[in-house]
């Protein structure tokens, strides 16, 4: 046990970078607007989608070497791919994650003599400035108290609503219909984000890279999948908590669930309040702008390494990408387009979100394949490689997200 607290930290990075909107806003809309039955997407989704997150862990544990590089031993074309959709995400992601963290600092603590874009612009900064100095070690350390505040609010606001119950006549409202082009839709969006986008992989790998330079000896493959282990599983059960607290409020109400994200934010929070106290709005408005503050931060981190990582490996022979102060140098290239992002797009960030989520759907089922394709290569010994049962599990997933990936292309064509 003292050797797996030790090793914490991909694992605990990975659920501070998914528990963003997927869970704040889908796992609770998911609960609120279709009632208990979601509970069946949210679970396949997270256990189909787990090898291939696993596979980052699995190949940077035994090789030492980032799941990119592994890409690149494949082939430049598999390399290629993985640039593609990172390429979109660096214009996309981060800009739309700084933009509902600030709306939500607005909406949550009724900062109205500041605009959004300006609190995105001092969020940017501030960030930024954190991941330079303090780097991994610190990220790794502060999401840890940020982790145990959410996961001990969630839980006494989910044992609460289960005690309180369900709302009154809520087992006679008539359900929204699923399987319509709205529901499914909606279905796609929470299945394609939870836990989060199969890129993602790529992000832990390197997380685990920089965990394994602050360790004096190496862990086994072991204990380093049982960390990781730790923090999906966290993952999956917060998002559950979400599920339960909108089924248990708002499932069989008519309360009309905002879709925009900061506005819903601050619709849940009243929901904490309602079961805590009003007393509890402050502690809990806190913990909800830390958990998107901790996704900003994380998912900035991510996408800077990641970046810095797949130019090296598109350019070897450049020693620009090589140097010292490359990092710091990524991350504030990453605020500085994001901001730039910000300023020139803020009235079609709805287009460029819905382009980021078309690539990460339609690329998530050939991601998976390349991550099972490398951690079966020559790259990793026969003992190290994925059992019958976990490459099972991979093709599972591989056939439930092209279905998913088919089914929303076709949506968007007809």
């Amino acid at each position: 046990m003292k050797a797996l607290l030790k090793a914490l930290g991909p694992g605990l990075l990975f659920a501070s970078m998914a528990i963003g909107t997927s869970h704040l806003v889908l796992s609770t809309k998911a609960g609120a607007q279709y009632g208990w039955v979601m509970v069946v997407p949210i679970i396949l989704a997270n256990l189909l989608k787990y090898p291939f997150f696993e596979f980052g862990i699995r190949y940077t544990t035994v090789t030492e070497k980032s799941l990119i590089e592994g890409y690149t031993n494949l082939g430049k074309t598999y390399l290629y791919i993985y640039a593609f959709v990172t390429l979109i995400s660096t214009f996309t992601i981060l800009a739309a994650l700084y933009v509902v963290t600030a709306g939500l600092f607005i909406n949550l603590f009724e900062v109205t003599s500041v605009g959004a874009g300006a609190i995105a612009f001092g969020l940017f900064v501030f960030i930024s400035l954190l991941l330079i100095i303090g780097k991994y070690r610190f990220l790794e350390n502060s999401l840890k108290a940020v982790i145990t505040i959410l996961f001990i609010a969630l839980l006494i606001t989910t044992v609460m609503v289960l005690q309180k119950g369900p709302v009154p006549n809520a087992s006679s409202y008539q359900r929204p219909e699923i399987f319509n082009e709205v529901g499914i839709l909606f279905l796609i969006g929470l299945v394609g984000w939870m836990p989060t986008a199969v890129e993602a992989s790529g992000w832990v790998s390197l997380w685990g890279m920089e965990n394994l330079k602050t360790m004096k000896n190496k862990p086994s493959l072991k204990l380093a999948l049982q960390e990781f282990n730790v923090g999906y599983i966290l993952t999956a059960v917060l998002a559950l908590f979400f599920m339960i607290i909108g089924w248990m409020t708002l499932y069989g109400t008519g309360t009309e669930v905002s879709n925009n994200s900061v506005i819903f934010a601050d619709q849940l929070v009243s929901l904490f309040t309602t079961h805590i106290g009003s007393w509890a709005y402050f502690f809990i408005a806190v913990a909800a702008f830390a958990t998107m503050f901790s996704t900003c931060m994380t998912a900035h981190d991510a996408i800077s390494r990641v970046s810095l990582d797949v130019l090296q490996k598109l350019f070897p022979k450049k020693n620009i990408y090589n140097g010292k102060h490359t990092f710091a140098l990524m991350v504030i290239a990453m605020a500085w387009i994001n901001w730039i992002v910000i300023s020139l797009f803020s009235a079609n960030m709805g287009n460029l979100v819905a382009l980021a989520t078309f690539v990460s759907f339609v690329f998530a089922p050939l991601l998976g394949w390349m991550n099972l394709k490398t951690v079966t290569g020559k790259d990793i010994p026969e003992e190290y490689r994925p059992k019958t049962g976990l490459k099972v599990l991979t093709y599972c997933g591989m056939i439930f997200l092209s279905l998913f990936a088919l089914y929303y292309c076709w949506m968007l064509l007809i």
